[in-house]
Order: structure tokens, then C-alpha cells, then sequence
């Protein structure tokens, strides 16, 4: 198992918009081969700061998701939204004593 952390400083005229795109995206991974689950997070001291917290079976199932045109067109859509480029991080799951 795979976590990413997609991490966004959105400007705060387009908080509202970042979050409708954001829905949608977050709406239709579950038909994305090898998601596991996804959620949108925001930092609450904050308000221009936001996550996306996603777990993948492999990086593999992950990367080739992000290489995907619908992932490229969010980017693209995104893209005059942000404050600075989106900063994402790579966290390995490990199962500690059987559990997930």
C-alpha cells in the first residue's frame, strides 16, 4: 500500500472553485484501478491550505493515474488557482502487528 499527500495553496478568490473540481475528481477515483481510498483535507489554521490524502495498492496504480488525461486536465484546470505548484509526498504503509 501507497499514500500520497497532494498538497495545494489555493488563492483565496478561488477556494470555492478548487473545492467543486476537487469533488469531482475525488467522485470518480473509486472507478481508478488500484484506489483504495481518497479524502480532501484543510488545514485549519490555514484557510488557503489544502490535501488530498490518497491510498493506492501500488505506486504503479498511482503513477499511472497521474499520467492519465483526466489528472492533466484537473491540473490544467487548476493550474491559475494556486498560489505556488502543488508539492506531493510519498508515504510507504507498513502493516504493524496484522493490522491495516
Amino acid at each position: 500500500m501507497i499514500t500520497f499527500g497532494l498538497n495545494y495553496q489555493v488563492k483565496p478568490a478561488h477556494i470555492d472553485e478548487f473545492l467543486k473540481v476537487s469533488r469531482e475528481v475525488l467522485g470518480m477515483m473509486p472507478s481508478c484501478e488500484g484506489h483504495v481510498k481518497t479524502h480532501l483535507y484543510s488545514d485549519v489554521d490555514d484557510s488557503c491550505a489544502f490535501m488530498i490524502y490518497s491510498e493506492w495498492e501500488t505506486e504503479d496504480f498511482f503513477r499511472t493515474f497521474i499520467r492519465s488525461e483526466a489528472f492533466k486536465n484537473v491540473q490544467n484546470m487548476t493550474r491559475d488557482m494556486l498560489i505556488d505548484r502543488p508539492r506531493h509526498k510519498v508515504y510507504e504503509t507498513k502493516n504493524m502487528m496484522g493490522r491495516d
